[in-house]
């Protein structure tokens, strides 16, 4: 299903209707909807999409020999006996195309893996060979290290040669109802919370009743293909996953300081200072600060939580319940995360709270706040003026003494800007003496608009 690509799909468009030859380097995590993205981009253009495997240099070579030699209508091509992939390159730059070819190689950092020269081979290929030709050649992966590494980064042969690149991020929130348009507001945002917005996972949840039916057939079963998820993706990532794994872990499980994250795992804060920058690099994590911090980059409060929710979600029920999953035991585990789901699902509620305010309301900036003793789920910073925000996911009805905490804290706010709106998130509305109190400073908010 194609949903929420369009500005990417307009650049790609942008770079092919140019006249000179476009070279565009398009990366993600797996899942997230790349090849989908280039199937629309190339479905009515001549193009060549190939995908890398990783097998000997020779096969993955004939395989795209074949393919481009199909495509040419060239049986010379086919039966030549090419050394390297230069010389194929070399081959289709004496062609000339009327409308401009698309090539693509998708999986490209398994052709650099399986070749090392690979990066410089395509350095000549495009500085010499292809770029006075009338192509758009695209180099696609979904390990994002290696992509950067071997086409982004400065010490790559590629760096500065692409005419553009696309790191492609899940799906946003709002667009989640073109893949469920009979779920309500608070099941999508359940999914949202579960999910993230990765395409493949959404797809193999649309057909569940809801979201626990689709958590045990497509995540707790032992032979489904959530079961082991993160696991590949990490092992294909990094170097040390048990490290990786573990500090993963405790964050999920509530940790969020980086010395207590350390003391969790016996470690100095020096020793895994890598790893959490890593983790930060691969976009799986994220450190935050408190919205009014005046130099975020050198504050000392920063808090680290997991960025993408399936990992969060998984890290927290999944991998910490394996035992009990690999004897079949589904539903003790199930009714683990039955007993606290809302709780689970309320940090998610609340950065769509954020996300809301930030395109609802003009304020420069907008999130968390915490000092030593408090905490504010959502502070919206405006040139003169603040608003501020608790959200409540959860079962019961939101009465005045959420407001009034809501008050007591925001007063504790190191600001001299005015609050002009006092706003609160319920998933489950609000008791009718709160209620009476709505007013044009105090804002009642039951269901998050989609804006």
């Amino acid at each position: 299903m194609f949903a929420n690509r369009h500005k990417e799909l307009k650049l790609l468009n942008d770079e092919y209707c140019g006249d000179a030859f476009s070279f565009t380097v398009l990366y993600g995590r797996r899942r997230v909807g790349k090849t989908t993205l280039l199937k629309e981009f190339i479905k009515d253009k001549p193009s060549i999409y190939f995908l890398v495997t990783l097998e000997n240099f020779n096969i993955v070579l004939k395989r795209l020999q074949d393919i481009v030699a199909d495509f040419l209508n060239d049986s010379f091509l086919k039966n030549l006996n090419l050394k390297d992939i230069k010389q194929l390159f070399e081959y289709i730059s004496q062609k000339s195309f009327d409308k401009k070819l698309i090539i693509i190689i998708d999986e490209f950092q398994y052709l650099a893996k399986i070749d090392s020269s690979i990066p410089s081979q395509f350095q000549y290929i495009v500085d010499e060979l292809l770029k006075n030709k009338n192509i758009h050649l695209v180099l696609c992966g979904s390990i994002i290290s290696m992509m950067y590494e071997q086409t982004l980064s400065y010490s790559s042969p590629l760096y500065g040669r692409r005419t553009s690149a696309i790191k492609l991020e899940a799906i946003e929130f709002n667009y989640l109802g073109e893949f469920f348009a009979d779920k309500t507001q608070n099941e999508l945002i359940e999914l949202y919370a579960l999910l993230y917005g990765v395409p493949k996972y959404l797809e193999m949840f649309k057909e569940e009743g809801d979201v626990y039916s689709g958590i045990e057939k497509n995540i707790l079963n032992p032979n489904s293909y959530l079961y082991n998820e993160p696991q590949f993706i990490l092992q294909n990532e990094v170097n040390e996953p048990i490290t990786y794994f573990s500090i993963l872990e405790v964050i999920a499980n509530g940790e969020h300081k980086l010395g207590n994250i350390a003391g969790k795992l016996g470690k100095g804060v020096q020793n895994i200072t890598s790893f959490i920058s890593k983790l930060i690099e691969l976009d799986i994590i994220y450190k935050d600060v408190p919205i009014t911090e005046q130099n975020p980059l050198k504050s000392k409060k920063g808090l680290y939580f997991i960025k993408d929710n399936f990992f969060r979600f998984w890290f927290t029920y999944a991998l910490p319940y394996k035992s009990q999953l690999e004897i079949g035991n589904t539903g003790y585990v199930l009714a683990k995360i039955k007993e606290n789901f809302n709780g689970f699902v309320s940090p998610i509620y609340e950065k769509l709270a954020i996300s809301y305010l930030q395109k609802r309301y003009p304020v420069l900036k907008c999130g968390r706040w915490w000092d030593k003793n408090d905490e504010i789920d959502a502070v919206g910073v405006g040139e003169d003026f603040l608003i501020v925000a608790e959200c409540k996911y959860s079962s019961k009805k939101v009465g005045v003494d959420i407001l009034e905490s809501l008050k007591a804290k925001s007063a504790k706010i190191d600001s001299n800007l005015p609050i002009r709106h006092y706003v609160v998130f319920s998933k489950s509305g609000f008791t009718d003496e709160l209620m009476r109190l709505e007013s044009e400073s105090i804002l009642l908010i039951e269901s998050i608009p989609v804006v």
